[in-house]
Parts: structure tokens; sequence; C-alpha cells
């Protein structure tokens, strides 16, 4: 069997902080906002694609949902004088009135935060590969233009990039990857960005993986 874990889970605790922060009173509540949290993490990954959202943080306190959606596009979602942000709230409140709730439906308050530094970002790199990728680009090219591009960042200190599928439109699938720098995958202080995208392309789909490391991190706290 294989060893490999999930570099975010890896590092819960220590580097790492849940992405959804709540408590339930019971097992039923429970289900019911996990089951929450997955909804609305899909449908806001469906509908913000293309807007490069890095991450989507829930918090529930007495009655408030809070929605954290951090992004290198903030102007784009918030649209002019707010238009954007206040749709997406209302499509959001449709969409978990639909949900059966233990009580009361909460409170939506939606928070739309600016990433500072997209290309150090694994989330927001890996969106950028499939979106050159769905424009045809040639997927080589795409892979050392990305990395040359993570490397200038002065934050960085090594990045791998895997894509899988059917490379060029070939008959049989296949991998490659690229790397530059290290990666200490089985450090735990060590901050390493993971994550996976899909390109939807018209002969099947590409799957991708970016791993950026970003230096050791010394003092407890929350590194992303």
């Amino acid at each position: 069997m294989t060893h490999v874990v999930h570099p975010y889970s890896h590092r819960l605790g220590i580097l790492r902080s849940w992405k959804s922060r709540w408590f339930a009173n019971s097992p039923k509540q429970y289900r019911e906002n996990l089951k929450c949290d997955t909804l609305i993490r899909e449908f806001l990954m469906k509908r913000l694609r293309g807007f490069y959202v890095s991450l989507i943080e829930i918090e529930r306190n007495g009655g408030i949902l809070r929605i954290i959606i951090k992004t290198s596009r903030p102007g784009m979602i918030i649209g002019r004088s707010g238009e954007g942000s206040q749709k997406l709230k209302s499509d959001l409140l449709k969409m978990i009135n639909k949900i059966r709730f233990i009580g009361s439906t909460p409170e939506v308050k939606l928070d739309i935060e600016e990433v500072r530094s997209p290309e150090s970002n694994a989330a927001i790199v890996s969106q950028m590969i499939a979106e050159a990728l769905e424009k045809r680009v040639q997927f080589r090219r795409v892979l050392k233009q990305t990395v040359e591009k993570v490397m200038a960042n002065r934050d960085v200190l090594g990045v791998r990039i895997t894509v899988g599928g059917r490379l060029g439109g070939a008959e049989m699938s296949r991998k490659e990857s690229i790397k530059k720098g290290r990666i200490p995958l089985q450090t735990f202080r060590a901050d390493i960005d993971y994550a996976t995208e899909k390109a939807h392309l018209p002969y099947g789909v590409i799957g991708i993986k970016v791993w950026i490391y970003k230096g050791d991190v010394f003092d407890k706290k929350d590194s992303r």
C-alpha cells in the first residue's frame, strides 16, 4: 500500500486550520451542516469558475453562516457597486433554503478577500494551467511557462506540476511532470500548498496537480 498523504490534511493543526469551522449539537445536525457545506462549495466552485478562487471557508456561529471567498479577482465577483456579490448572496440563500435545517435558516454573510500573490497559490496556478489547456495551448509550453512564472516569486522555493490524461489528443493517456526546486512532502513544518484541477477538453478530461513549497514555518501560525 502507498503512504502518500494529502499535503493539506498532513499539516492540519500544525500549519493549517480547518476549512469549515463549527460545532454540531447532534449527529443529525452534523450531517445537515456537512451536506450544506459540500453543496455550498460545489455551487461556488461551479459558479465562480474562471474567477481564480483559491479557498472557500465556512464558519457557523449563533445562527450566522459566514462564507469567506479568497480570490485574486475580487472586483469581478463584487461587481459594480456590489451588484455581483448581492446576486451571489441571494442565489446562495435560495440554494440553502432548499436544504432542510434543524430550526430556522441561518443568516448568510459573504466576505470576499483578495489573494495578494496569486502566482504562489497552488489552487490559482492549477486554474491558470486548466484555462491555458482549454484554449488548446501545447501542454509542454504551459508547464514550462507556469514553472518559470511561479519560481520568479521570491516566496517560492520549489514547485512541481503533474498533468495526466490524453495529452495532446493522444489515443493512450499518460502522465507528464515538471519540477524545479525542493518539495519536502514529509516535513511537517514545510509550508507546501497543494491543489488539483480538471481541464475539460473535447477528447476528455486532463487532471492537474500542483505542489508549491514556500519554505519552513517555525512559529505556530496559519501560513495560508
